[in-house]
């Protein structure tokens, strides 16, 4: 059985300030019908250490709390804890493909176009709330989300060749 360590934590709790610091700054930008969230970008890093899919989850949380209300603090939060954890089991595999130990292209792409697609929940979300025409909304959620996710991609595959993530 793993044990969770104190260092562990604290790193699950800076990435989850992360997340909200950069959707913060972003403002409105990071919600609503036409969004770019960078702060996505962390999803990423579950693919080197699946705790910080707790990282991300959390940082969901607390942001949607902000931005949007309780909600979107269920059906965004759960949406996410829900598909990182997902996409990270589909797309691992590519983990070991990299000779230096980080994420391929491919995983990256895959990974980006998969969350992309499962912007319907946040989609679905928007319509009942706001009447917003679902697949629209799903169009520019998603798109907003693979910009987000590939600007995201590049930053964190960078990082990693500087940061031992899998730590």
């Amino acid at each position: 059985m793993n044990k969770i360590k104190v260092v562990d934590l604290v790193q699950i709790a800076i990435v989850a300030a992360l997340y909200v610091v950069v959707t913060v700054v972003l403002g409105p930008f990071g919600s609503g019908a036409i969004q770019f969230r960078l702060s996505e970008l962390f999803n990423f890093l579950a693919f080197y250490n699946k705790k910080y899919i707790w990282s991300v989850t959390i940082g969901c949380v607390i942001s949607n709390y902000i931005s949007s209300g309780i909600v979107d603090v269920v059906v965004g939060s759960l949406s996410t804890l829900i598909f990182v954890t997902l996409g990270v089991y589909l797309f691992e595999k590519y983990m070991s493909q990299d000779v230096l130990g980080g994420l391929t292209t491919r995983a990256f792409i895959y990974f980006s176009l998969f969350f992309s697609f499962t912007m319907f929940t946040i989609a679905a979300e928007l319509s009942v709330l706001f009447g917003l025409p679902f697949f629209l909304t799903w169009l520019t959620t998603g798109v907003g989300e693979l910009i987000s996710l590939l600007i995201g991609s590049v930053i964190i595959y960078q990082l990693s060749k500087r940061i031992d993530l899998t730590k």
